[in-house]
């Protein structure tokens, strides 16, 4: 179907994804200027759907953009009262004294919250004050001016059979088309991702890195319920060489949520991430939470990592990237929705500065400076040197070396010069046979569990009869190069299950793409040695539904 056929509505501001930086961006929009059209796309069944994160949120960005938010029931309800940070070994804990932590590692004013239904509540925010916003649309191609400026996007594409041919209920998107188009996708967006490349906007900075989080959040019995907890851990069951850490969170309502992050520069391609998550849940100071308690969902996203010196050119033709489209998460603290919103927002202040100044399409140049001016870049300034050092020197002189650097950014403004990150993630995988194997316990089914498992609680729905949104540009490198180089690692590194090599007897193996399990969470196309996957949008309103994440 050509351009031509579809039909197209035209805005003032087009933002693509529902997230903290694209709702804040709308919202800042239509607080400054009122009658300047804004439309929201997102490509989850609602708002939230598709969110995913610990979340212990730093109000800093939400005190400037809805001030009396408390009065407008925000959903930020359970305020940190205990911080904790623990070294982990295999059956015991070591404690880090709160003391010695740099004071942006404490957590006191900050909410335990779910992040989804902190979006549910900006969507609202924002419809009140007249932006548009379109769940179940999911923006699928980038459209140019001819002078080579991004135009808008199509978005809304429905009915493509497995085949390729088009289904009676077939619908060929709509050209959503704006003067400034803000890129809100979250981490490794799909259209983020061909915007970069094709404006070259990380020509001067460093590769972006990204570690793989999985949540699950459990009702637990009430005598272990310790509203405004926060604790953090290091170690095992990672040792010290592979990056990585724990989050559990106690919210309202005897809620819990337990995380495990894992960064994807690991080098042993046998690591499997979610089996590493699940046996860590039987640590004794995880396990003593979660005993008689149930789980209630599920769910997995990549998180970028980079840091300062991996935020590419936030500015091209057009439009902009906000929030982690370009990658501004705190990583120490793991905090980004701080960050996402606050680079909404002064977007939208360029943006709009812009229109009344009777301009469109070109580069909104005073974002860049004023990133370059806010508390967004000290934010980052301040850890850049953290994630590097980790990954370079290990957990024990890595994180002692980056508290330092914290200590002397804090005291002094300077540390100990910009540490690089070096090759990108999917580079750093040793070949299988160089690397020892892991053998991971069975899951008991009370505190652990198989992945499939845990997916049905994440609740993923995909059409069985359309296109795999997951692409292989040679379909022969999985069986052909990465199993016998990297034993396929793909199989383990996918958090729902997508990817299997199936082995028949008297057969050659074969590459098996399970899509309907995605869960959106891009490992694939972050970490694949061959980079061979690229992960697209799938029709709109598919994927997880993630409830209270």
């Amino acid at each position: 179907m050509s351009e031509q056929q579809r039909d197209a509505m035209e805005y003032d501001v087009v933002i693509v994804g529902a997230g903290p930086a694209g709702l804040a961006a709308a919202i800042r929009v239509k607080q400054l200027s009122p009658d300047t059209t804004v439309c929201v796309l997102e490509k989850g069944s609602e708002v939230g759907a598709h969110i995913l994160s610990g979340a212990v949120v730093d109000p800093i960005a939400l005190n400037e953009l809805i001030p009396d938010w408390k009065e407008k029931d925000a959903p930020l309800k359970t305020q940190v009262k205990e911080d904790r940070f623990y070294i982990l070994g295999k059956a015991g804990a070591l404690r880090i004294p709160n003391f010695l932590m740099p004071p942006l590692m404490n957590n006191h004013g900050n909410y335990a919250v779910s992040l989804g239904n902190v979006c549910r509540w900006l969507a609202t925010q924002a419809e009140g004050l007249g932006v548009e916003i379109y769940p179940g649309f999911a923006a699928s191609e980038v459209l140019y001016r001819e002078d080579g400026s991004v135009a808008g996007v199509v978005a809304g594409v429905m009915g493509i059979a497995k085949d390729g041919t088009h289904k009676p209920d077939y619908q060929p998107g709509m050209e959503l088309r704006g003067k400034y188009v803000f890129i809100a996708e979250g981490v490794r967006g799909s259209l983020a991702k061909q915007i970069i490349n094709k404006f070259d906007l990380s020509k001067d900075s460093e590769p972006q890195k990204f570690g793989l989080g999985m949540k699950e959040l459990w009702e637990v019995k009430p005598e272990n319920h310790k509203q405004g907890q926060v604790t953090h851990t290091m170690g095992w069951p990672l040792g010290t060489k592979t990056g990585g850490g724990s989050f559990m969170y106690h919210l309202e309502d005897n809620l819990v949520s337990v995380g495990f992050v894992v960064h994807l520069n690991y080098q042993n391609p046998h690591l499997y991430p979610f089996a590493e998550f699940q046996r860590f849940k039987h640590h004794p100071i995880i396990a003593q939470v979660l005993e008689g308690g149930r789980r209630v969902a599920y769910g997995a996203r990549a998180i970028t990592e980079g840091g300062l010196q991996s935020v590419p050119k936030l500015t091209f033709p057009g439009g902009v990237l906000i929030g982690c489209s370009a990658g501004f998460v705190n990583v120490p603290r793991i905090k980004g929705s701080h960050n996402a919103m606050k680079t909404g927002m002064m977007a939208a202040e360029a943006a709009v500065a812009a229109l009344q100044a009777g301009r469109e399409a070109d580069e909104l140049v005073a974002y860049q400076g004023a990133y370059e001016n806010s508390w967004v870049y000290q934010d980052l300034k301040k850890v850049k040197n953290v994630k590097p050092m980790w990954s370079k020197l290990g957990l024990v002189f890595g994180m002692g070396l980056g508290g330092l650097d914290m200590w002397l950014q804090t005291i002094f403004g300077f540390g100990l010069g910009t540490w690089k990150h070096g090759k990108g993630d999917y580079a750093t995988l040793k070949p299988a046979a160089d690397m020892p194997k892991i053998d991971y316990p069975k899951p008991d089914g009370v505190l652990s569990f198989d992945r499939l498992t845990d997916l049905a609680f994440s609740a993923t729905a995909h059409e069985e009869d359309e296109p795999a949104h997951l692409k292989l540009i040679d379909k022969s490198v999985p069986i052909a190069v990465n199993l016998p180089i990297w034993d396929e690692p793909a199989q383990r590194y996918c958090p729902a299950g997508v990817y299997e090599v199936i082995a028949e007897e008297g057969k050659e193996p074969r590459f098996q793409i399970n899509h309907q399990n995605c869960v959106h969470c891009k490992t694939c196309d972050i970490k694949d040695p061959s980079q061979n996957i690229v992960w697209t949008v799938p029709q709109g309103g598919e994927g997880p539904n993630y409830p209270n994440m």
